[in-house]
Formats: C-alpha cells, sequence, structure tokens
C-alpha cells in the first residue's frame, strides 16, 4: 500500500509554515506516494503560484520544459516518468490567455500519453468563464473549452469561484470550486483597523447576492448601487425573423406577439447609507476598471470616506493601474489566481492575498482520497 502524504493543517485557513527538516521528508514521502505537481506556464512570472503550492506540499515541481518555437507553436517534454501517478498541473493565466490554455492542452496530452493514472488540473482563474452564455449568433467558448480539456485527457478540475456556478454542469468528470471568500473576510478583519464601520456594496444588482453573503458573515450593512451600464444585447434586426414575412400575407391573430417595450438606464442610484462609511465594493473578476472607478466616485459624491474593492480574481487589463491610481479607491485587493505583479508596481494601491494554502490541501486531499467537504464549511452558493 502506497503510504499517504499527511501535513498537519491549521483550521481557519491560516499561514501554514513547515517545521524545519520536515521538507525533505515530506518530498521523499511525495516521491513515493505516486503524485507529482507540474507547472505548465513557460513564463517565470506565472510559475510563482506553483513553487508556493510545492513549498507548502514539501514536493518539489515536475522536470518539465515549456516552451514557444520560432514560429509560435507550443511545445511540452516531460522530463521524468509519471506511469501511474497522480498528476497535478498548475496553470495560471497570464494576459496572453491562448497561449496558457495551448499549454495546459498539450501537457494534459502528454501526460496522458505518458500514463499517467489521473490527470488533475489546478486551474485557479478558470479562462473563458464569462462567455458562459449564449449571446445571438455566438457561441459558449466556456463549454468548448470544457470538452477540449477533457479530450486532452483531463480527470479532475480544482478552480476558484468560477463566475457562474452552472459553468460545472459542461464538465465531464469533477470539478472543485474553491472559495476564496474566506481569505478576503480575514482580510478585511485583520487589516481595515476600523472596519466595523463599514458597508458592503454591490456595484450592480447582479453582484447583490455576494455582497448579501459578506455583508451578514461581517454583520455589516448592505448597500447596492443600480443604475450603472449594463451588458445587454442590443435590440436590433438581427435576422431572427427570417424567413422574411411577406408583405400580403396575413397573419393569425393568435400568432402575433406583444411588443416589447425598449428599456432605458435610470438615473445612478444608491439603495442603502454610506454616509461617514467605509464602502467595500466585493466581486469576483476585476478587469477593466472603469465601472469600479464610477461607482467609487459615486460612494464618494455620497459620503464614503474610504473605499476598497475587493475581487478574487485580479486581471488588471489595458490601464487598470493608472485608472485604479488617479481614481478615488483607496485600496484593490485581489488573489494571486492571476499573476499581477506588473500591475503591483505600477499602482500601490493594488494588494494580494496569497490562497496557496487552500489549493496545496486540495491537492493533498484529492490525492489521499479525503473528503473535500472541511474545504467548504459554511460555504453557500452565493459565496
Amino acid at each position: 500500500m502506497p503510504r499517504k502524504l499527511l501535513l498537519p493543517y491549521k483550521s481557519g485557513f491560516s499561514h501554514f509554515r513547515a517545521p524545519r527538516g520536515l521538507h525533505d521528508s515530506l518530498a521523499m514521502n511525495a516521491a513515493r506516494s505516486g503524485y507529482r505537481v507540474f507547472s505548465a506556464n513557460s513564463t517565470a512570472a506565472s510559475t510563482e503560484l506553483a513553487k508556493k503550492i510545492t513549498e507548502r506540499l514539501g514536493a518539489e515541481l515536475g522536470k518539465s520544459v515549456v516552451y514557444q518555437e520560432t514560429n509560435g507553436e507550443t511545445r511540452v517534454e516531460i522530463k521524468e516518468s509519471v506511469r501511474g501517478q497522480d498528476v497535478f498541473i498548475i496553470q495560471t493565466i497570464p494576459r496572453d490567455v491562448n497561449t496558457a490554455v495551448m499549454e495546459l492542452l498539450i501537457m494534459a496530452y502528454a501526460l496522458k500519453t505518458s500514463c499517467a493514472r489521473n490527470i488533475i488540473g489546478v486551474i485557479p482563474y478558470f479562462p473563458y468563464s464569462k462567455q458562459s452564455k449564449m449571446r445571438k449568433r455566438g457561441s459558449i467558448v466556456c463549454k468548448l473549452l470544457a470538452s477540449m480539456l477533457a479530450k486532452a485527457g483531463l480527470t479532475h478540475i480544482i478552480t476558484m469561484d468560477l463566475h457562474q456556478k452552472e459553468i460545472q454542469g459542461f464538465f465531464s468528470f469533477p470539478v472543485d470550486n474553491l472559495r476564496a471568500s474566506p481569505f478576503l473576510l480575514q482580510y478585511i478583519q485583520e487589516e481595515i483597523p476600523d472596519y466595523r464601520n463599514a458597508v458592503i456594496v454591490a456595484k450592480s444588482p447582479g453582484a447583490a447576492k455576494r455582497a448579501q453573503s459578506y455583508a451578514e458573515r461581517l454583520r455589516l450593512g448592505l448597500a447596492v448601487i443600480h443604475g450603472e451600464a449594463q451588458c445587454t444585447e442590443q435590440d436590433m434586426d438581427d435576422g431572427r425573423h427570417s424567413p422574411p414575412m411577406l408583405k400580403n400575407a396575413t397573419v393569425h391573430p393568435g400568432l402575433e406577439l406583444p411588443l416589447m417595450m425598449a428599456k432605458e438606464k435610470p438615473p445612478i442610484t444608491v439603495v442603502g447609507d454610506v454616509g461617514g462609511r467605509i464602502a467595500i465594493i466585493v466581486d469576483d473578476i476585476i478587469d477593466d476598471v472603469e465601472s469600479f472607478v464610477a461607482a467609487a466616485e459615486i460612494l464618494k459624491e455620497r459620503g464614503a470616506y474610504k473605499i476598497f474593492v475587493m475581487a478574487t480574481h485580479g486581471l488588471l487589463s489595458a490601464d487598470a493601474p493608472r485608472l485604479i491610481e488617479e481614481s478615488s479607491i483607496d485600496e484593490v485587493v485581489v488573489t494571486n489566481t492571476v499573476p499581477h505583479e506588473v500591475q503591483k508596481l505600477q499602482c500601490p494601491k493594488i494588494k494580494t492575498v496569497d490562497i496557496s494554502l487552500i489549493l496545496s490541501e486540495a491537492i493533498r486531499r484529492i490525492h489521499n482520497g479525503e473528503s473535500m467537504a472541511y474545504l467548504f464549511r459554511n460555504i453557500t452558493v452565493d459565496d
């Protein structure tokens, strides 16, 4: 029977430090216990999370080479035997999303053809998760990616805060959707001294459930911003009336559909009192920050004296660091599911919360066949 790897685990997702001399023995156990951890990233900046996870596990990153050839093709070479082992591929998603996806697919297929027993993808931020709904003649790209990962050989996925919980249904294998909220809540309690005078803010009605969950756990008030620009389909002629109606054709009265009134954006209002309070805006993704900057300006006008933005995935695309630096936002707090060291150098307001602890514990539990329920204590769908 293979010897199970047991690590000391402290409840509450607090910082874990292995005792001196423990790393060497754990690394030997990792090699004997039949699992390996690889990083599928070709850039050094994107492997930081993988290094932190393996340090917590007391293991070493598997030997592999991932690089781009001169013609732009991705090449992956596995430099050690993985036959009959559980293999975990850690893949963080940098700005070049498509390259990262191909690196993951090719590495998974290389491990599959090398006779790995199970191939588990550790993808903290799942790419294309915003494209999980049908938009006119578009496509549900997230489902396509799920099918590609299964075809490449993945048998399990560990991810964090999927943009839509229903994305789990796209996969034909198990998906563990971990939550970052315990770490962000801990940051609020430890790093914001007067957080008791705060109010949790949803920058749109769609984010109200997440904000309500934070407010209930912290015993704080709740505010919702209503009236911002929404990403909705335009009411235009898109060919859905084809075949075209004939001018002289008669239509049965029972087939006539009622006309829908055009949408009009209401004036921006804040439902809830933020005057003289700290406003904490919570969301799952910070990408284009214009909506967060606009929300911060509104909250300042309503009397909030400090504004924090908390989110799991800090994509921070385009000019996000500059816009944050010039805005009324006092601090943006994100986790390290996505590498953003360059953005932090451009904007000191950006802070990072490390979530490698929960990912390493998920890896340990999956390999040892232990229950994952401990990682979802008091977690609800809205978190």
